[in-house]
């Protein structure tokens, strides 16, 4: 391996959605630093089975809106 070319790795805590941590080895961040996870197995529903959807900024709304009178005709 050549010198200086690789990033730094070093210990990490992360910090599940469920506020449960743990220490892993990481090139993320500084040496000590606390990633926390917006998404993880314990929340994702391709994990969990469970489906919502999260209207960020009002998309859903206005998605719904324009969209809504468009179906299958019977």
């Amino acid at each position: 391996m050549k010198d200086k070319i690789h990033p730094d790795y070093h210990e990490i805590t992360v910090v599940m959605t469920d506020g449960s941590t743990f220490e892993t080895r990481s090139t993320y961040g500084k040496p000590g630093v606390t990633l926390r996870l917006d998404i993880d197995s314990k929340s994702h529903p391709a994990w969990t089975g469970v489906h919502r959807l999260v209207d960020t900024a009002g998309q859903l709304a206005k998605f719904n809106k324009r969209f809504a009178g468009f179906g299958i005709p019977q």
